[in-house]
């Protein structure tokens, strides 16, 4: 096994967070090859491993996936043993549910709220935004409340949803956005996930700042 993850800076990169937390998470050995983005030569880094010039791309000896659902869905069936999915066909039904959406949902949100691990904002949240953070909350609540006795992640034990869903924690973190005490207690476990707390750690040594990805008001 000679896996290659290729991601983007840790406090800005979303979507590379989201395949180096489950690989993370799950004891993978994988080597990581950082690419500041927004670069003047970043587009010309990303060429070199990655086909749609973005990040993350998983490199497995001479194979290069992109897009982190793919990576996701490709190291659990080839290197978790399905772990990464939760037992029984209803929980993996909507497991799966989960992540499709957040992986092609909540545009407001990115838009908004910029993932940046290391600052502590205020922003209002707009009209725009406020359907999309009432879905995610509904979301969390439902799957805590409906498998809560398993564990205290979305699905009881940490599954790809949780990996998923690990950059709205984060973001929501960032902007303080008001969320139910049951939802709040999941970003509470998400927070002291020992792979997002390294995830973080290494966020918050970086320097570099992506202009537009500062936004909101220091607090």
């Amino acid at each position: 096994m000679a896996l290659t993850l290729v991601l983007g800076n840790k406090n800005y990169s979303s979507w590379s967070m989201r395949p180096w937390i489950l690989m993370h998470h799950f004891g993978l050995k994988f080597e990581e090859l950082v690419i500041p983005l927004y670069q003047a030569d970043s587009a010309e880094m990303l060429r070199r491993y990655s086909p749609s010039l973005k990040v993350p791309v998983l490199i497995d000896d001479e194979l290069s996936i992109w897009e982190s659902m793919a990576i996701c869905e490709y190291v659990n069936d080839n290197y978790l043993q399905d772990k990464a999915l939760p037992n029984g066909r209803e929980a993996r039904a909507l497991c799966r549910a989960y992540c499709h959406e957040m992986h092609a949902g909540f545009g407001a949100i990115r838009s908004a709220m910029p993932m940046n691990c290391r600052a502590r904002r205020t922003l209002p949240v707009s009209a725009a935004v406020q359907p999309e953070v009432e879905r995610i909350d509904a979301l969390w609540h439902k799957a805590r409340r409906r498998y809560r006795e398993h564990g205290d992640y979305l699905f009881g034990s940490f599954s790809m949803a949780d990996a998923l869903f690990a950059p709205i924690v984060m973001r929501f973190q960032t902007y303080d956005v008001p969320v139910s005490q049951t939802s709040a207690d999941y970003m509470t476990t998400m927070l002291a996930n020992a792979s997002v707390v390294s995830w973080y750690e290494d966020a918050c040594k970086e320097s570099a700042e992506i202009a537009i990805a500062e936004v909101g008001e220091p607090r």
